[in-house]
């Protein structure tokens, strides 16, 4: 037989896929692209990474395997939590939840608040979550 050099690295014509030389075994040269964000994945997040692996299983692929899904998480978590401080505060507003009622009855104020909060987290997990 004939002891041909191998070499270092070649293209498949068929695929466009270049291989490199490790060893004896030529392997596919693919890198996965960098994450555009960085951080950590918050209570959203990962309510909406739950959904996806349940209910979304294309998108949650699609976005893993083109290293889009933690940025997509990521802006996720922004967007809820903007909305959220957004829809607290306009609640409150309306409903006349103020600094002075905290100040004179502090049971009411926070039991009115975490009715406002519960109400505005129920607003974000159908309008941004759920979809």
């Amino acid at each position: 037989m004939e002891n041909k050099e191998l070499k270092e690295r070649f293209i498949d014509e068929k695929t466009g896929i270049e291989y490199r030389l490790v060893g004896d075994y030529y392997i596919p040269n693919i890198t996965i692209p960098k994450a555009r964000r960085t951080g950590n994945i918050g209570k959203y997040g990962r309510l909406k990474l739950s959904y996806m692996k349940k209910y979304k299983i294309p998108e949650y692929t699609e976005m893993l395997l083109s290293n889009e899904l933690k940025s997509y998480l990521l802006d996720i978590e922004d967007e809820c939590k903007d909305k959220l401080e957004l829809l607290i505060k306009q609640m409150a507003e309306k409903e006349n939840v103020t600094e002075e009622l905290k100040v004179n009855n502090q049971l009411e104020w926070v039991a009115r608040m975490n009715n406002i909060k519960n109400r505005a987290e129920e607003i974000i997990l159908n309008e941004i979550i759920y979809l």
